[in-house]
């Protein structure tokens, strides 16, 4: 009896330990999934920043693969951006040369949005086969693989916008492409935080998780405002700091009708919003980080509320900069990275709360 009780503990840790090795290798490639999409949200705001997301007019999910290989080509796909709008009456003077500037921007998003395909679909098939994806992580994957499916109609969705009246894309637009990425980003760090081992202390307050989850969806939320902001080319103007067009509330935030559409199409009112956005961020995970350090301050919890505010206050200066120096194209690239690793940090803050998922049914039962 004693022999057979020993055995099954031996298969019991062996079948843990292959759990915890598998879990380890999944999480590894989450987190390179992670980083692509960190480099693709970069990638992206650079092509937003230099004006090239309608360099390329056509999409063609395979063939657009290969860049434009001899002269000709390139004068074909020159002349296909001579015809639309943005061309006709922002760009006339633009040659060749200049337009395979824009158009490399253009390309290397696009090459890294499929490649982000293969990163992430490959390794699951293999990792579905040799059986490693745990049966609660089956459907969510395949959401995340879809989700990234669907991603690639809306980045042509958007594009489409500035094909025909427009001489850029619609902002909408614009905000629902990077919105869905970080959705994307947040649920493969979501997934790959839960594979990890968590520390066991205990929550500094009852509302802390509470608190973790609603700074991440603030965290979103502000995303999702800075893409007005950029769609609408918001940040050009009214470059002062803390005051805005001279007052700490400005005038003219409402005057087009009806009064919702100046949240959305004035530039003015859309800029306000998203610095209010800025502080009220900022103000949460301040009072977070003092209720942490006051109530359990040698915890984890406490720690990681620590460098959130560190992160927030990083990346409120970094917009600030941004702001007063007009936009160029490295401060705004800088901001948007910063607003990601914000949003992924707030995210596996938040998951800290939640736990890591326990182990299969089964073996819980057998320990």
């Amino acid at each position: 009896m004693a022999s057979a009780a020993l055995a099954t503990e031996e298969r019991l840790l062996l079948e843990i330990d292959r759990i915890g090795r598998d879990r380890r290798q999944v999480r590894i490639w989450l987190g390179i999934v992670v980083l692509v999409l960190f480099a693709l949200v970069l990638v992206g705001g650079a092509t937003r920043l230099t004006d090239s997301g309608l360099s390329i007019t056509q999409w063609k999910p395979i063939h657009g693969v290969v860049p434009p290989l001899s002269d000709a080509e390139w004068q074909e796909e020159f002349q296909r951006y001579q015809q639309i709008p943005q061309y006709e009456h922002i760009n006339r003077d633009m040659t060749v040369e200049g337009f395979k500037t824009i158009f490399w921007w253009e390309w290397a998003h696009r090459l890294l949005a499929r490649s982000i395909g293969l990163v992430f679909a490959l390794p699951l098939a293999f990792f579905w086969m040799r059986g490693k994806i745990e049966p609660r992580l089956k459907l969510p994957l395949l959401g995340i693989l879809a989700l990234g499916g669907f991603q690639g109609f809306i980045g042509w969705w958007m594009v489409s916008s500035g094909l025909a009246e427009r001489t850029d894309v619609s902002q909408y637009r614009l905000a629902t492409h990077l919105v869905t990425a970080c959705l994307i980003f947040v649920s493969c760090l979501w997934i790959g935080r839960g594979l990890s081992p968590h520390a066991s202390d205990p929550a500094p307050t009852k509302s802390s998780r509470k608190m973790a989850a609603i700074i991440a969806c603030m965290a979103l939320f502000q995303i999702y405002l800075g893409a007005l902001v950029a769609g609408l080319d918001a940040g050009l103007s009214y470059n002062t700091w803390p005051l805005m067009d001279g007052a700490v509330v400005p005038g003219g935030l409402f005057v087009q009708q009806p009064a919702w559409i100046n949240l959305f199409e004035n530039p003015k009112t859309v800029q306000f919003v998203h610095r209010i956005g800025a502080y009220v961020l900022f103000a949460f995970v301040l009072m977070h980080m003092i209720a942490s350090l006051r109530r359990a301050p040698d915890t984890t919890h406490a720690r990681r509320s620590v460098l959130l505010f560190v992160l927030v206050a990083t990346q409120a200066a970094i917009g600030i900069a941004t702001l007063i120096l007009q936009v160029p194209v490295g401060w705004g690239v800088a901001h948007q990275g910063g607003a990601l690793i914000v949003l992924g940090f707030a995210v596996a803050h938040w998951r800290a709360f939640v736990g890591e998922y326990p182990l299969p049914v089964a073996i819980e039962e057998r320990r």
